[in-house]
């Protein structure tokens, strides 16, 4: 953490910026404070709690937390679908949130600070578009579930205030699984961490965890391999759709899973290369910068941009 620079004795430190990633299990925070100082925290919700609790948790974190002092602009990034009334419309992970007036509910955790919000996958985009200094970046984060987003012209499309980048639902297979949206096919239903995991132990007969199949991919096993390819072929497809649209200069592969699994990226690579059409070529793909704070640092870029 960088040290702080010297300030005159009793000089109040200027307002500074605070990013929050709320996730369906944890909570990051990253303050850029007035004087130049970076702070960083993180806490773990609570097991099927309500709204009201998760709220009471991050307010009485915020209290121990010195970033959060004294700011004048925060930006928050959340995987939740958040309709036009700024009230949470659907949450998979934290259900209980579904109904949450959430604008309201933010504003009133800092009062007087300036207040904005966007999905996850948006917000790591935007993070890593400005990580690589690419104005046009397509990001694709496999984790839990699947997310991403787009930076066109250096800014998000389809912009905070139009919805996000949902690329997890866009669907790529009418017959394929079912997704946790309720329709059938979406890329999310095949290439997330734990559809990749449901695919491996459908091939193997038995259950597989997260190091099993990292084990079996190191051991050539079959049913691992096999699964991983169905993952990869899945996001490849996805990718050449999206660039056929709107033509991004570069796209980066990032999520937890994608970290923990490097055979991931050079697969996906592969299979993009097979979509190739004469005077079409599939961008470039590249593993991200940020990794798992990508999401982190745009909520921060987004408070800097208020």
């Amino acid at each position: 953490m960088p040290a702080a620079p010297d300030r005159q004795p009793g000089a109040a430190a200027a307002p500074g910026r605070l990013g929050i990633d709320i996730g369906g299990t944890k909570v990051a925070l990253r303050a850029e404070t007035g004087d130049g100082r970076i702070e960083e925290s993180a806490f773990t919700w609570g097991v099927h709690q309500d709204a009201d609790r998760d709220l009471a948790d991050l307010a009485a974190h915020l209290e121990e937390f010195p970033g959060a002092a004294d700011v004048r602009a925060v930006g928050v990034a959340v995987p939740a679908t958040v309709g036009p009334d700024e009230r949470i419309t659907a949450w998979p992970s934290r259900p209980a949130w579904s109904g949450l007036a959430l604008g309201p509910a933010l504003r009133a955790l800092f009062p007087g600070a300036a207040v904005a919000w966007a999905d996850d996958g948006d917000l790591g985009a935007l993070a890593e578009a400005d990580a690589a200094d690419c104005p046009h970046l397509l990001y694709v984060g496999v984790g839990t579930g699947v997310g991403g987003g787009l930076v066109l012209n250096g800014s998000l499309c389809p912009g905070p205030d139009r919805g996000s980048f949902e690329i997890g639902h866009l669907v790529i297979d009418q017959d394929g699984p079912e997704c946790v949206c309720g329709r059938r096919g979406c890329l999310q239903a095949t290439a997330s961490g734990p559809a990749t995991l449901a695919h491996a132990a459908a091939l193997r007969g038995a259950p597989v965890t997260f190091d099993e199949l990292r084990a079996g991919l190191r051991d050539r096993l079959p049913w691992a391999v096999a699964a991983l390819d169905r993952t990869a072929r899945a996001l490849a497809t996805a990718i050449t759709g999206v660039g056929e649209l709107v033509h991004p200069e570069r796209v980066v592969l990032g999520g937890g899973f994608t970290a923990g699994i490097p055979d991931l990226l050079p697969r996906v690579t592969t299979h993009l290369t097979t979509h190739h059409r004469p005077g079409h070529p599939t961008p470039p793909l590249s593993p991200a910068r940020l990794s798992g704070l990508s999401s982190l640092r745009g909520a921060l870029l987004l408070a800097r941009r208020l």
